[in-house]
């Protein structure tokens, strides 16, 4: 199903202690403890991880490094953080606890000296770029910052060429609107991207089914990411953690 250089990444969302899976980044449904989360994804052999921590961007709190650090210890696999990043010190510690990447959305608005400092010094390899992205009314899509509430006055493209210009390592597009909705990734949306850019590009928001992210990669992702394809089964999404590398083992598609 998947060539060995397309890489698949389950995005857990980190609510206070649990994690949950929103729906167009509202009506969140809790999943259950991150660690035990963890645990079964090792036995899955999971690609890598990226957990985003939707409280500590809602709330302005700093990162739960403790929590964290948990978490870290059990992963077999590499680990992206995101949320409430806004100091370097911080950043430095998300790595040192064992995550081998940073999420960054709405500090490229907020703090941006905070950005080109931390992708200077912990390395582009480190930094990801997240944008957020959904359709406005009469106007085409337009990127959201502060948990997407926030709409930002750049346009995608020159959004995405900032972000880059920072000295990202790869950016992580969500279209907002297919956030949970498991109807398809926006194909268009990632190739404008992509083809607008020269660090690689994962895309997020919408993938149906493990066969159905492959449209992602002929638009030009390097990488498919997704939530609610990796905890939920079903027509009733009854929560179950699944990845495609376990299914193909055991036959299906």
């Amino acid at each position: 199903m998947f060539e060995d250089r397309q890489r698949i990444i389950p995005v857990l969302l980190l609510d206070g202690e649990g994690l949950v899976k929103t729906r167009k980044f509202a009506n969140p449904t809790y999943l259950g403890d991150p660690i035990n989360t963890v645990r079964i994804f090792n036995e899955m052999e999971v690609d890598e991880i990226v957990l985003l921590d939707i409280r500590a961007t809602r709330d302005r709190q700093p990162p739960q490094f403790e929590r964290l650090r948990s978490i870290a210890e059990e992963a077999l696999f590499p680990l992206a953080y995101g949320g409430g990043l806004t100091r370097i010190e911080d950043a430095a510690r998300i790595i040192e606890s064992g995550f081998e990447r940073v999420v960054i959305n709405t500090a490229f608005d907020t703090h941006p000296d905070f950005v080109r400092s931390m992708c200077s010094e912990l390395g582009a390899s480190t930094v990801v770029g997240s944008m957020d992205v959904r359709p406005r009314l009469m106007r085409g899509p337009g990127v959201f910052v502060s948990g997407g509430r926030r709409a930002v006055s750049v346009g995608v493209v020159d959004w995405a060429r900032r972000i880059e210009d920072f000295g990202v390592g790869e950016i992580m597009i969500n279209a907002m609107d297919r956030d949970g909705e498991m109807t398809g990734y926006d194909t268009d949306l990632i190739a404008l991207v992509a083809s607008s850019v020269s660090v690689p590009v994962i895309a997020c928001g919408g993938a149906p089914s493990f066969s159905g992210m492959q449209p992602a990669f002929e638009a030009g992702a390097s990488a498919a990411a997704g939530g609610a394809v990796f905890v939920f089964k079903g027509k009733h999404r009854g929560v179950l953690i699944q990845y495609p590398h376990a299914t193909e083992r055991e036959g299906e598609n």
